[in-house]
């Protein structure tokens, strides 16, 4: 295959499915772990072209959706100083903090800019010497390495008005989160083709026997997400529990070492926040000491920051998997993509965002 049409051909996906179908004998129950992947199923009907007895569960993998409130609650601090451009990606500007959004600071005078990598910032920085420059980093492993990029450009350039709030978290230990649960639900996953693009998968090579769950690394067509679903199932059906690659035409198992290498220069990996699921150990990033003074956590005073989640959002638990978007007695009602309780309505890898746009009159269906 060399198009993208082909990975969303009918009849391809049509005999993935009779495949699946065909060596699936029991009840089971997947977690894809990337919301690209879960826009994917939703929008092209993966999960009602599967037999009744294999249940499709969404995971944790939305890195705005997971981005903690208090996190949300700086950056808009940030952002309302009158010396500072905030620079930000454009999935973040809706994303609802306590009270406030970034976009409403933007509404009311904030120099907020939307970029397309954190090193356009730099030259931001350059051309406004009397203006502080803040970047929100946020992202899996995919999107580290641009921002470790831009912090070590910052450093080699000397640009003194440049920082970063960082919201970097890693893929492996939410899993293992999951998988810990005391009720887990999970009994295969789907592995996030991009993240391992640039991390590889060796990493899951400890976690898939210890668990004793299979995990394919996925790509995120139609057709990709079926062959790894029938992979995963072969392996469920014959007590296997190993690493599969169907993503090889972009992952290695060693991954993107320059990427990786430019992690490991600039970031360190700390305990994170999730939000709506709590602190789960060694699942962030955040700079190293030696690039303490791009932090901007140490210049700006987030002190008294108070922050609370929505009372009527269950973003927790569907970022959990316990939960589906429809199961939410708020969804489609008092929380829209325009007026949104939580940031997996807002985000265009957020399951919410993907039932609402694909599968609302679903959910009032089911509802009623």
């Amino acid at each position: 295959m060399k198009f993208v049409d082909e990975y969303r051909d009918a009849t391809t996906a049509q005999d993935c499915a009779k495949a699946i179908a065909q060596i699936t004998t029991r009840p089971w129950t997947i977690m894809e772990i990337c919301g690209g992947q879960t826009h994917a199923i939703v929008k092209f009907g993966i999960d009602e072209l599967l037999p009744d007895n294999i249940t499709l569960i969404h995971g944790p993998g939305c890195p705005v959706c997971v981005t903690p409130i208090a996190l949300i609650d700086q950056a808009i601090a940030i952002a309302s100083h009158p010396d500072v451009i905030f620079c930000s990606f454009g999935d973040m500007l809706r994303v609802p903090g306590t009270t406030q959004d970034l976009l409403s600071i933007k509404a009311t005078g904030g120099d907020i800019r939307i970029v397309y990598s954190p090193v356009d910032c730099l030259k931001i920085a350059q051309e406004n010497p009397n203006k502080q420059v803040v970047f929100f980093g946020v992202g899996f492993e995919t999107t580290a390495p641009a921002t470790a990029m831009a912090v070590y450009q910052a450093a080699q350039q000397n640009i003194p008005n440049f920082s970063m709030l960082v919201s970097h978290v890693l893929v492996p230990p939410a899993m293992e989160a999951i998988l810990s649960a005391p009720h887990r639900k999970v009994q295969g996953f789907l592995a996030a083709g991009h993240v391992c693009t640039i991390m590889g998968y060796t990493e899951y090579e400890a976690i898939a026997p210890k668990y004793q769950v299979p995990i394919i690394v996925t790509g995120f067509e139609p057709v990709d997400i079926l062959q790894g679903i029938y992979l995963c199932i072969k392996q469920l059906e014959s007590g296997q529990a190993q690493v599969e690659n169907q993503y090889s035409r972009s992952v290695r198992k060693e991954g993107n070492q320059p990427a990786q290498n430019i992690l490991k220069e600039v970031f360190e990996i700390v305990p994170r926040q999730w939000r709506g699921i709590g602190e789960i150990a060694q699942s962030g990033l955040s700079l190293k000491p030696k690039y303490a003074q791009f932090n901007a956590e140490n210049r700006f005073d987030l002190t008294g920051i108070q922050s609370e989640e929505s009372p009527d959002c269950m973003s927790g638990l569907i970022l959990q998997g316990v939960k589906k978007p429809h199961d939410c007695a708020a969804f489609g009602k008092r929380c829209t993509p325009e007026h949104p309780l939580g940031a997996p309505m807002v985000s265009s890898e957020g399951a919410c965002a993907a039932y609402y746009r694909y599968r609302q009159q679903t959910a009032v269906v089911a509802r009623v």
